[in-house]
């Protein structure tokens, strides 16, 4: 079985579609249907451009050009997760791209170098799709995360300060709004892990049937893939908090006043 080809037209015809919502928002009077339109227009844009590049990533199977484009969706991970949560960019922009960049790496290397058994760590027909499944979710997991631990300092900020006068060291203080924003942050994975192949086919097991391969191969490919995101989530998030905490408080432990953009 061979994945059936999309004609131009008929994918043309699948635009049509968006006259549903588009007619819902127009009963409810709500005003995203200009926003829905751009946001199409530069999913197209965005991915035909992906398309052409990847086309020559994979047919020129260097290992550079594929090290490139992971750096290329980390850092824009990285500005997409600063912007998301409303903070200051001097204070997280290096510290959250190695979080994600670990949090990416480890798992893939370990998915393609042990699981698939692959000499080419970087083999771009694995390192791409899967690491940007990876990465996709560590950026949803940090914009909960990073922004639900500095939120809860900020509202908790009395008995922060209290905790600190009390003769308790920065980790201690921060660990119960550690612990909570990880948790907050891991639970949609671990909602997904918990119902998936019951309630919906996840895209890396619907990717691996469209391609010809048996529901037995694809839901092995899907159980390493999960065990991999929710690694790489876990790595993401906790290093992120760990790498930010050493540049939003002071030598005191006081937390920074700009921490947000206001």
């Amino acid at each position: 079985m061979n994945t059936s080809n999309i004609h131009i037209l008929n994918l043309s015809l699948g635009y049509l579609m968006l006259l549903i919502p588009m007619g819902i928002m127009l009963w409810l009077k709500i005003g995203l249907i200009g926003k829905t339109a751009l946001a199409a227009l530069r999913m197209t844009v965005q991915l035909l451009f992906v398309g052409f590049y990847l086309q020559v990533v994979f047919e020129a199977d260097n290992f550079w050009l594929t090290l490139a484009w992971l750096i290329i969706m980390v850092t824009v991970a990285d500005f997409t997760i600063i912007r998301g949560c409303g903070l200051k960019l001097r204070r997280f922009l290096s510290s959250l791209f190695i979080a994600l960049l670990a949090g990416t790496a480890i798992p893939l290397i370990y998915f393609v170098g042990v699981i698939l058994t692959d000499k080419n760590l970087l083999a771009p027909q694995f390192a791409i799709p899967i690491g940007g499944m990876i990465l996709g979710n560590c950026l949803r997991a940090d914009v909960i995360g990073i922004a639900g631990f500095y939120e809860s300092i900020k509202e908790n900020r009395k008995s922060f300060l209290l905790t600190l006068s009390q003769g308790a060291s920065l980790t201690e203080a921060v660990r119960p709004h550690f612990r909570k924003a990880f948790s907050k942050a891991l639970m949609p994975t671990i909602s997904t892990m918990s119902a998936i192949g019951l309630v919906s086919l996840p895209g890396m097991m619907t990717g691996v049937i469209l391609a010809g391969a048996d529901p037995i191969t694809a839901i092995k490919y899907q159980i390493a893939i999960m065990i991999s995101i929710f690694t790489g989530t876990s790595i993401t998030i906790a290093l992120g908090i760990l790498l930010t905490t050493k540049k939003c408080f002071t030598d005191y432990g006081l937390p920074v006043d700009d921490i947000f953009i206001t």
